[in-house]
């Protein structure tokens, strides 16, 4: 069979109904194998001019955050607390529907595609059967969201965030390893890793979270294809993948503002939280800022995910149930994101040696 990658999760939806149709299958599939030529031309041409650092030049020019930001509050509770079954409504108020409609490949920002010359008809027409179809599964609770959030006390170690098990800091419940930009940078811009936004002495936290809205999400979409409406099957499949987005978002403002309480006078809307106009950053596993997929391994081990949240990871670390979230929070006010993009072989073998 084919192989396609896809850029964001929120795509798959789009791309596996065109692999999964009769009229459409061949044509995705020549222009993805077209595209990949493209790519690999592309990518080799990047390997030749692009300087990069060596490793220990990278890493003296570290990201240093400015000595008078205050470093986060201690956290309300050291640990972890499970959620069983978040309200689905308050996370339904909280969906971000620009990338619901960027999964059907309708691209453009919500509201204003609503109104599109050329697909604002196809979007009023989806955005109505996702309203409706969202509206049965609140008031009839097809899925239920659970998840689980905890707070540590961590120091940087180089390129690692040791995670200690209590305030003595003595000894280790875990470490999250870093990968560190390698890109020759200039005008004084640093490489950043993500070790840098946590402090190497003294006190200083880490936060680790994972959510989902997918129990019930298979058992649903699997009732719908077994009558034939795959149509409803996407939808139910899309909504589950939006309404986890949406819990990551809401538990991370709960979070600021009350379990962590770093930002106790937050007063955000919902708007400002899709556009991450808040303190702090909640990068995951698999994306740019740490784009090794076997770290969550760790972050589920000290979550203690499958007890509290019903969350498991596959051999590929693949998180199961598929609408699924998870990731660390950082509350420094410094902390933001950023891409480790391509790295040299003298950082591949440190980080295998670590």
């Amino acid at each position: 069979g084919s192989t396609t990658y896809v850029v964001d999760a929120s795509r798959a939806v789009g791309v596996v109904a065109g692999l999964l149709s009769e009229t459409d299958k061949a044509k995705n599939e020549a222009a993805t194998r077209d595209e990949y030529i493209r790519i690999r031309e592309q990518f080799a041409r990047g390997q030749e001019v692009k300087a990069r650092a060596a490793l220990p030049v990278a890493r003296a020019n570290r990201f240093r955050p400015d000595p008078q930001t205050p470093r986060p509050s201690r956290p309300s509770f050291l640990g972890v607390r499970a959620f069983d079954s978040w309200d689905l409504q308050d996370l339904a108020d909280h969906i971000d529907w620009t990338p619901f409609f960027a999964s059907w490949e309708l691209i453009g920002r919500y509201p204003l595609i609503l109104e599109d010359e050329i697909v604002g008809g196809a979007a009023k027409d989806l955005f109505k059967d996702a309203q409706a179809m969202l509206k049965q599964i609140v008031e009839e609770r097809w899925f239920t969201a659970r998840g689980v959030v905890g707070f540590w006390p961590a120091n940087a170690r180089g390129d690692d965030i040791v995670v200690w098990t209590d305030d003595s800091r003595t000894e280790e419940a875990a470490r999250f390893h870093g990968l560190r930009q390698q890109i020759a940078k200039t005008n004084g811009k640093p490489n950043l890793c993500l070790s840098d936004f946590v402090a190497e002495d003294g006190e200083d936290w880490l936060g680790a979270f994972a959510v989902t809205a997918g129990h019930g999400e298979l058992e649903i979409a699997k009732r719908f294809k077994d009558a034939g409406d795959d149509y409803s099957a996407i939808m139910a499949t899309a909504l589950a993948d939006r309404l986890a987005e949406a819990f990551a978002e809401r538990l991370h403002k709960e979070v600021r503002t009350q379990l962590w309480g770093h930002a106790p006078d937050e007063a955000t809307t919902v708007q400002e939280l899709i556009e991450e106009k808040y303190q702090g950053i909640r990068p995951a596993p698999g994306y740019p800022a740490q784009p090794d997929h076997t770290e969550k391994a760790t972050l589920f081990r000290l979550l203690s995910a499958e007890a509290n949240a019903g969350m498991h990871l596959t051999e590929s670390f693949a998180m199961t149930p598929p609408a699924s979230v998870s990731g660390l929070y950082f509350g420094h006010a410094d902390s933001h994101y950023f891409g480790v993009g391509k790295i040299d072989r003298d950082q591949i073998e440190d980080y295998a040696a670590r």
